[in-house]
């Protein structure tokens, strides 16, 4: 049985590396292992040791903290916290994400704003 923050940092590994793009192998390329084990770590079955996840964060470039973000003192996931109802599960919401980190940064700018205002619109 695994343990609630082994499954909260892998899912925490899976979401960053779809953020970025990188598949499995990619991510386990970098690391050094088998792409087996980066699927182990993201299920939360195997433990990710202290080293390796400082690998991990290294090839996705967030600090380790990144990993733990959205857990309460004892160990579980905050009601608010990144996880919980996530998002970015949505593979729609994913590639809406990414696609929206794709333009230039002037007209992501603009469209931002006009999301923001057609929102406030909405409500």
């Amino acid at each position: 049985m695994s343990h609630p923050v082994d499954e909260h940092v892998g899912k925490r590994v899976r979401h960053r590396r779809w953020m970025v793009g990188m598949t499995q192998q990619q991510l386990a390329d970098r690391v050094g292992i088998k792409f087996q084990q980066i699927q182990k770590y993201e299920t939360g079955m195997n433990r990710v040791s202290a080293s390796r996840l400082w690998d991990i964060a290294e090839a996705l470039t967030v600090p380790v903290s990144f990993f733990f973000e959205g857990l309460d003192e004892d160990g579980g996931v905050l009601q608010d916290g990144v996880l919980q109802g996530d998002i970015l599960s949505d593979k729609e919401a994913l590639e809406l994400v990414r696609s929206y980190y794709a333009i230039p940064e002037n007209q992501r700018r603009r469209l931002f704003d006009l999301a923001r205002v057609l929102s406030d619109d909405a409500a």
